[in-house]
């Protein structure tokens, strides 16, 4: 996708990608224009002219127009949407915000992410997900009077293993998935799993037995999926009677989901209630809790623990 086969389409890409960075907008959108003359289905020169068109826009309607219509062109040329112009269409006002973030751009996202995931979360942006999560766990256990101990624990979108570091003295088994192969060999380093796997959420959670699982798992997760109902129904038939599904979401004022400037879902309150409802999941906890701070500010985030 990165490469048109082309070795002159190529170069003028890679011109076109450094004049990007360096903020000459017009430049990168010529540029990326005489790459698409040599290779016509060059994806990722696509992108880049959608890119470049999208900055000059801002000032010129003309260009905002081209940007449409380069992005669409790269989406169309590539139909799992590594390279994320579904979201790029969505911030122009274009398409449903709930099928902006594709299962593909979310894996390349956290393949490149993977080498400074931890550090960038924990120094950069303050994360304390699984932290909020154990300590609502916890108190969702006591109003059950039931032992804050687990049987068998699924970590979905696992990624390197937070998670499951603080939870892991309560659990007798973990299993963790997450997209990103790399995000997984980090996590298998840290010897914290006694499973983990590549997948993709809902087909592997419809894998595994009905009714086994006593706590669902997803930490700063929800983020990058805007469709919650297939989750909740999916962790609903894993877990056993009684088992609780906990989970930190991105928050907004509103109805329904948005997909946010940050380019990250947020979840209305009253629309996680009524994922709930649907899926036969009992609320014991739902608080508002940052997960996360960016430029110096809070994210608006929730946190939510649900019994079967």
């Amino acid at each position: 996708m990165r490469s048109s086969g082309d070795l002159l389409a190529d170069r003028r890409y890679a011109y076109g990608r450094s004049a990007f960075d360096e903020g000459d907008w017009p430049a990168a959108a010529d540029l990326a224009r005489q790459a698409l003359e040599l290779a016509p289905g060059f994806t990722a020169a696509w992108f880049l002219l959608g890119e470049a068109c999208e900055r000059i826009g801002e000032a010129e309607a003309s260009a905002r127009a081209e940007a449409l219509a380069a992005f669409s062109t790269a989406r169309r040329l590539d139909p799992d949407d590594a390279l994320g112009a579904g979201l790029r269409l969505v911030g122009l006002g274009a398409g449903k915000p709930e099928d902006a973030m594709s299962t593909a751009y979310v894996r390349s996202l956290f393949e490149e992410y993977a080498s400074r995931f931890e550090r960038h979360l924990r120094q950069g942006l303050a994360y304390r997900g699984p932290e909020l999560l154990h300590d609502a766990v916890r108190r969702a256990c006591s109003l059950l009077l039931r032992p804050f101990r687990f049987d068998l624990v699924l970590d979905l979108g696992c990624g390197t293993g937070l998670a499951a570091e603080i939870f892991r003295p309560e659990c007798r088994r973990i299993v963790g998935v997450d997209l990103s192969p790399a995000m997984v060999r980090k996590a298998e380093v840290k010897r914290i799993y006694d499973e983990v796997e590549v997948g993709d959420l809902v087909p592997w959670l419809g894998a595994r037995p009905d009714g086994k699982a006593d706590l669902v798992l997803a930490a700063d997760v929800f983020v990058y999926v805007g469709d919650l109902a297939p989750i909740f129904a999916a962790a609903a038939a894993a877990l056993a009677p009684g088992g609780l599904f906990a989970f930190t979401a991105q928050a907004h004022a509103g109805e329904g989901v948005i997909l946010g400037a940050d380019q990250r879902y947020a979840h209305g309150e009253r629309h996680l209630r009524s994922l709930a409802q649907e899926a036969a999941l009992e609320p014991m906890l739902l608080e508002s809790a940052p997960a996360r701070r960016e430029r110096a500010r809070d994210v608006p985030g929730l946190v939510m623990v649900l019994a079967k």
